[in-house]
């Protein structure tokens, strides 16, 4: 009680102090709904209008109110200034930092190729789009003014065109639009990310843009695509066309599309040089993947890469290995590098402030109707302001009808307020016409000076006549539109620089992979390690390091393009390729087969066979004497399976697989001793993997097949005794010296 005494007492003293603070320390409930509305809902809209989303003429605020500066600036003409200056005089309408509005300006440039026609005219290190590491320089290095085509953004932008708006602290008048005179929001790329949205429009070709629009205008139902055949990047590359995905682009303004590099062959280096890559991606970011896959041992055909842009442009050249097909590496380079890469659009717009996904067709529309009201305020323009000098001059004719009249007012008038007044009342005027009259000098009062005169008026009575003819016919506008937009596309126009390339042609090499055809030696022992080892690493090595008893019971020649086949004891195969493991070495133990290819618990491999083209024969050769043989083309599947179920008969205990590429003699004993030569054209081929064979050699209980190899002629003398008419057979003792049993096999 003392307690809580205590503290209100001293709330009542901090409140006669002025510190005590109502509802100090409680909380507040308050709902999601409120706090998302009162807090992040400004924010958001914030980015999404005036960040992030650009309008109809195609720029975000931050391009506009740089391009603009630039234009008070008077760069349209004359020589190229500062940057630092350009973005220290942008942040009169700019509130943000000065590194913002460089980089923007930087984006905008020609020396950072990021746009196909840039609105800044650079000089200077200004980076490289496709170049992550290749940085700008400082804005007080670099120099900048308008480009050309700029021109274009600002027609007519003093004759009321567009809304101006305060900028930030009501110092200054700035555009809300830009009057371009041709879709820019087509023709230059556009990207943003807002909250909740995004924004991604692909660059088109001018000339194709300026022509699809005025194939628009004359006929809303135009085949978009027939015009407008593809977006053309800057830095080039080769578009895979698909028309239909294209027109489904062009109808949702939601899609995607791939493109990838460009490359030539070098034969005399041989060396592949790239020299146009996807714009989604840099140079930097293409080497390390390469680099990667090369550590991998994933891409075994190539010795260097190396990045060799200079200012002649981008390159990056691959140094090949010898007898390795360019175009076949650079298809598999295709599917595991950038160097092909997909383009997703989401054509996001703002239009009356509301962002819009439009087709193709509807920002046409939109930018079609938003050029249609510039003409008209233009032409409203210059209509009321030759109705002004109109109303001018007729005021004047009066006054040069009589012009002694008009002297002798000035002259007999006492104060010089009354003589505006007087020549009012004298000829039958207006203020505006009499305060007119009244300011032209005396050497203007002479004949020829009002023949000219009475002639302006004649001709501007033709003029606004033809003017209000315009803003009452549709027609004529479009024909004015279309007269502009021709005159663009002759102006600025340029050839594409993205190449269209059929994605139908590409079709039958898609799923072609480059064959590494290098040789290699493939081992496989007992305990079921396997090693890969170059024929040169095998010439500089020593003896074979192996685990304590364990042997080698397979070694084949082979190429890193072959297939692997590895049996195991509960009839199962896994399938591998020889490139999936590493180069090995003499002195290492190699790959643990049970652990790298996931076998089940338990489980062994009894056998390694290799092979490139699956032909030939498999012969599995079972303790209890029985063979059988099936073609190895049973085990080539057209997917991926990495493992076979019954890859052989399960009844009888597996001794051996003997591969052949055609029937051979097989040279058998058993542990009785006795040996038997077989012919295995003498054994059916039989299609079932899994089947049992026949019996070849006859085993007493307690006996069985201790080896199998392939016989070579005159391996035992007088071999014609261990061969046989019929079987099952018994076989003979050897006589004399016999061969030492051999427990692996080298095949």
């Amino acid at each position: 009680m003392a307690k809580k005494k205590n503290a209100e007492t001293k709330r009542i003293a901090a409140n006669r102090e002025g510190a005590y603070i109502a509802g100090a320390g409680t909380v507040v409930e308050q709902p999601i709904v409120q706090t998302l509305e009162t807090n992040y809902m400004p924010y958001a809209m914030s980015v999404i209008l005036s960040r992030a989303i650009p309008e109809i003429d195609g720029f975000k605020p931050s391009h506009r109110k740089l391009l603009y500066m630039m234009y008070l600036m008077g760069l349209l003409t004359g020589n190229t200034v500062k940057s630092a200056n350009i973005v220290g005089r942008t942040m009169q309408l700019n509130p943000h930092g000065d590194a913002a509005i460089y980089e923007t300006m930087v984006r905008l440039s020609e020396g950072y190729q990021a746009l196909l026609h840039p609105y800044v005219a650079s000089k200077g290190s200004f980076g490289r789009a496709y170049s992550r590491d290749m940085a700008y320089a400082a804005s007080r290095y670099t120099e900048a003014k308008l480009a050309p085509i700029a021109a274009e953004l600002f027609a007519d932008i003093d004759k009321d065109t567009v809304d101006f708006v305060d900028n930030y602290d009501a110092t200054l008048k700035e555009p809300t639009l830009f009057p371009v005179t041709f879709p820019s929001i087509l023709v230059n790329a556009n990207t943003g990310i807002a909250v909740g949205m995004a924004s991604s429009i692909c660059p088109f070709n001018l000339a194709e843009v300026c022509e699809t629009t005025i194939a628009y205008i004359k006929d809303q139902n135009a085949p978009i695509a027939d015009t407008l055949l593809a977006p053309d990047f800057p830095i080039g590359g080769e578009l895979l066309y698909d028309r239909d995905e294209m027109e489904e682009i062009y109808r949702t303004g939601r899609g995607s599309f791939k493109v990838r590099a460009v490359y030539e062959y070098d034969s005399s280096q041989n060396c592949i040089d790239i020299k146009e890559i996807p714009p989604t991606t840099t140079t930097e970011a293409i080497i390390e993947k390469v680099i990667e896959l090369v550590k991998a041992k994933k891409v075994t055909e190539i010795n260097d890469i190396r990045d060799e842009t200079d200012l002649k442009g981008l390159q990056i050249t691959i140094d090949l290995k010898r007898g390795i097909d360019p175009d076949v590496l650079m298809r598999k380079l295709f599917r595991m590098t950038p160097l092909q890469d997909s383009f997703s659009c989401n054509f996001n717009v703002l239009i009356a402030g509301v962002p819009k996904v439009l087709g193709i067709s509807e920002l046409l529309s939109e930018w079609v109707a938003f050029r249609q009201e510039c003409i008209k305020r233009r032409v409203y323009f210059d209509l009321t302001k030759a109705k002004n000098r109109l109303h001018l001059l007729l005021g004047l004719e009066k006054i040069l009808l009589d012009i002694d009249k008009a002297i002798r007012i000035v002259r007999e008038t006492a104060e010089e307020k009354e003589v505006v007044p007087n020549l009012m009342i004298g000829f039958g005027i207006d203020q505006t016409q009499a305060e007119y009259v009244a300011e032209i000098k005396l050497r203007h009062l002479n004949r020829e000076y009002i023949l000219k005169r009475l002639n302006d008026i004649e001709q501007l009575q033709n003029e606004i006549k033809d003017m209000e003819d315009i803003l009452a016919s549709r027609s004529r506008i479009s024909r004015i539109m279309i007269n502009e937009l021709k005159a663009v596309a002759t102006k600025y126009g340029k050839e594409r620089r993205t190449k269209i390339v059929s994605k139908d042609a590409l079709e039958d090499t898609a799923g072609e992979t480059v064959v590494d055809r290098s040789p290699v030696t493939l081992f496989f022992t007992r305990d079921g390690y396997f090693k890969k080892i170059t024929p040169l690493s095998l010439r500089m090595s020593g003896e074979q390091k192996l685990k304590e008893n364990d042997i080698i019971t397979c070694r084949v020649e082979s190429t890193n393009a072959a297939d692997l086949l590895f049996f195991t004891d509960r009839c199962q195969a896994y399938k591998s390729r020889v490139s999936d493991f590493p180069d090995g070495k003499a002195s290492v133990l190699g790959d643990y087969i049970p652990s790298k290819l996931n076998f089940e618990d338990g489980e062994a491999p009894v056998h390694m066979v290799a092979t490139e083209d699956y032909k030939g024969l498999l012969v599995f050769v079972f303790s209890n004497g029985r063979l059988a043989k099936v073609s190895l083309d049973g085990y080539w599947t057209k997917t991926n399976r990495r493992k076979l179920i019954k890859a052989y008969c399960a009844k009888y205990p597996l001794l051996t697989v003997i591969p052949l590429e055609e029937d051979a003699d097989l040279l058998l004993r058993s542990s009785s001793g006795r040996v038997l030569i077989i012919h295995t054209g003498a054994i059916p081929l039989k299609a079932a993997k899994d089947n049992g064979g026949i019996a070849v050699m006859t085993q007493k209980r307690g006996q069985s097949l201790v080896s199998a190899t392939l016989y070579a002629p005159n391996q035992l003398p007088s071999d014609h005794r261990y061969r046989t008419k019929s079987l099952p057979a018994v076989g003979q003792k050897p006589t004399g010296t016999a061969p030492a049993t051999q427990e692996s096999l080298e095949l």
